[in-house]
């Protein structure tokens, strides 16, 4: 595919997806008292963690609030994070794993889908490890404790014990190894930045 190209799809994609993310939540939360009405309660919450983490995007992402936040408070560097990683980490893989789960705990049962909310929780504990480090608001904090917490704790005690251990320590593992990736990507491309910079 043509480079310029590329750039103008990447470009358009990072004005227009967190309002995209707005829209497509309240859409999917509209269905959500139909929904409750033929599927399960553990199957209705891992619908619900989709539309949660849009709302979650919105604060997070606004402006490029967090991609600037990382790059100044954490990374000091200003093109650490980049957009094109934004996007691919929120579109196809946040978007991506949480339909997956839920395809997954319809086809295969609630257990099948414990990713979804280990990786809200993972998500939430960064943020609030964050703000007590920084003692500062990072973009995300809100809607993490608020809304990440008490929905994947849910999601958690409905399915319960029922889905085993092992179906627990697996999501709980996939949940840490998709945010340890994004750490590996971000310090390998710092790491290449500052020894092309020497």
């Amino acid at each position: 595919m043509d480079r310029h190209l590329i750039r103008a799809v990447v470009y358009w994609l990072a004005g227009h997806w967190v309002s995209g993310a707005g829209f497509m939540a309240a859409a999917l939360l509209a269905l959500a008292p139909l929904l409750a009405q033929v599927l399960e309660p553990p199957l209705l919450l891992v619908f619900l963690h989709g539309p949660v983490y849009m709302l979650h995007q919105i604060e997070e992402h606004a402006g490029d609030r967090f991609r600037r936040f990382v790059n100044t408070r954490l990374l000091h560097d200003p093109d650490g994070l980049t957009v094109a990683a934004v996007l691919v980490v929120n579109l196809p893989l946040v978007w991506g794993v949480n339909l997956a789960a839920l395809y997954a705990a319809v086809l295969c049962g609630p257990a099948a889908g414990l990713v979804a909310p280990y990786a809200m929780i993972v998500n939430a504990v960064i943020h609030l490890a964050a703000a007590l480090r920084l003692r500062s608001y990072n973009p995300g904090l809100v809607t993490a404790l608020l809304l990440f917490l008490p929905l994947g704790l849910a999601t958690l005690a409905a399915v319960g014990m029922q889905a085993g251990i092992a179906a627990h320590l697996g999501g709980l593992a996939l949940a840490v190894l998709l945010h340890a990736l994004i750490v590996v990507h971000v310090a390998r491309r710092l790491r290449g930045r500052r020894a092309t910079a020497k």
